[in-house]
């Protein structure tokens, strides 16, 4: 999944749980782990499948699990009662976008191009969609996989609204009828501070996650 290696991956062989996560651990696989702890929540809670939850495919969800994470956590997903997940009109446009600005002919970021379009239709923030701890981590990834996408939010709109602006923008089309940000009512509701809790599930089903 990542280009780098793994450094010091701490794991516990007895308890199949997920590495602990300090510094030395690639971004990538901490952003992954928390992306896992919220669909486990939707799938416990009978909301949704691990490829419904994830947006991606069942050979990605495999491929990640056998090769990221301990093996133990695969059966927890059920792949093999899972069919691909089906695409609506709308989050097929904003993957379309995500991946048309994905770093190019890296597997990693047209995967987190899947999950962030998936995610992005749920109700909260995109960051807490993620299971990511504050905004900061939303921001890294989004600008570490989608640069130049990411280097235009230049007013520090919040995420998901960015993203929409700019696919309908893409689309020919404009969500706001302000003729500009200062003349428009919402104007909070895009660019204020993305406040909350996290979601992310400290310890779930038998998988850790420091």
């Amino acid at each position: 999944m990542s280009n780098q290696p793994n450094r010091r991956r701490r794991q516990s062989s007895s308890t199949g749980r997920l590495p602990r996560m300090d510094v030395e651990v690639d971004f990538d696989e901490y952003v992954l782990a928390c992306v896992f702890s919220r669909a486990l929540e939707e799938i416990d809670a009978g909301e949704a499948t691990a490829t419904e939850a994830t947006g991606l495919s069942r050979a990605d969800l495999h491929d990640i699990l056998t090769r990221l994470f301990p093996e133990r956590l695969a059966p927890t997903f059920s792949l093999e009662k899972v069919s691909d997940p089906a695409l609506g009109p709308e989050e097929e446009l904003l993957r379309g976008m995500l991946l048309a600005h994905a770093r190019a002919d890296d597997i990693t970021s047209a995967r987190f191009a899947k999950i962030i379009a998936r995610r992005a239709l749920r109700n909260d923030h995109l960051w807490q969609d993620l299971g990511l701890s504050n905004q900061a981590e939303l921001s890294r990834l989004l600008a570490t996989h989608f640069p130049k996408l990411a280097s235009g939010n230049t007013q520090k709109m919040r995420w998901k609204k960015y993203l929409y602006r700019k696919l309908c923008e893409a689309e020919g089309f404009s969500l706001c009828t302000a003729p500009s940000c200062r003349e428009c009512n919402d104007l909070k509701d895009c660019f204020g501070a993305e406040e909350g809790n996290s979601r992310l599930a400290l310890t779930k089903e038998g998988i850790e996650l420091g």
